[in-house]
């Protein structure tokens, strides 16, 4: 086994019906893009009951149909915010969390220590997030996983990954291994994927190989390293 080899990132969620909700971090090809990906998957009504919203370059999840909302609490958040030249992504509220350590001045992971998984047994999904520092002499991401140590939801396992961003290399991080009853945990590292420097090509790579079923939405973000540039794309199936 090549432990350098960067995948295509349909070769990690193609057949696979559940990995939940997924981030992407890295660099294009060309080394002149930051790459960032968020998208959500659902098995309930209640999940499945979202769309994407960009206001005011901030992703917000937001209800499709307010009035069948169930429980807003775990599922309705900023997604992605931005302080300074820090992109931060995430699965859940921790956003805010990580957006207000930073301006108080603190760490990607100092930010996360009030925080851990979610309540929601017997699942316990993991926190993920991830933050881009976007600086063209030297950028760099970090990714974040905050998982129960155990089926009783005892403690918080906490683990950050620091990665100097690299032309062509992403990494990838999700909630769940497949789909399962209690839904299995994301093992190990964030995994390695290989990044172009077309947006459109890599947003119908992740859209079109997660579970049609259960895919919900999808939203890719480019930032010129020099220019400050964005361009973004997404995708919502419920329309």
């Amino acid at each position: 086994m090549n432990i350098y080899e960067n995948l295509p990132i349909s070769a990690l969620i193609k057949g696979n019906s559940y990995v939940g909700r997924g981030i992407v971090l890295g660099l294009t090809e060309d080394g002149t893009k930051a790459v960032s990906a968020y998208f959500i998957m659902g098995r309930s009504a209640n999940s499945r009951n979202r769309v994407f919203t960009v206001r005011n370059g901030e992703l917000f999840t937001e209800p499709f149909d307010a009035a069948k909302v169930e429980d807003p609490s775990l599922i309705i958040y900023a997604a992605v915010r931005q302080y300074g030249s820090c992109l931060i992504v995430t699965n859940g509220n921790q956003t805010d969390t990580i957006y207000d350590g930073l301006v108080a001045g603190k760490s990607f992971s100092e930010s996360l220590e009030s925080r851990c998984f979610e309540p929601d047994a017997p699942n316990f999904t993991p926190r993920i997030s991830g933050m881009l520092t976007l600086c063209a002499k030297r950028p760099r991401y970090e990714m974040s996983i905050l998982k129960s140590i155990d089926a009783a939801g005892s403690d918080c396992a906490r683990y950050t990954f620091a990665y100097p961003a690299k032309p062509g290399l992403g990494h990838f991080l999700h909630t769940y291994v497949c789909d399962g009853s209690p839904i299995p945990t994301f093992q190990g590292e964030p995994e390695r994927v290989c990044l172009g420097n077309d947006i459109d090509a890599f947003t119908r790579e992740l859209w079109e190989n997660l579970d049609a079923d259960n895919k919900i939405s999808l939203y890719v973000r480019f930032t010129d390293l020099n220019t400050k540039e964005v361009s973004e794309r997404l995708i919502n199936k419920n329309k």
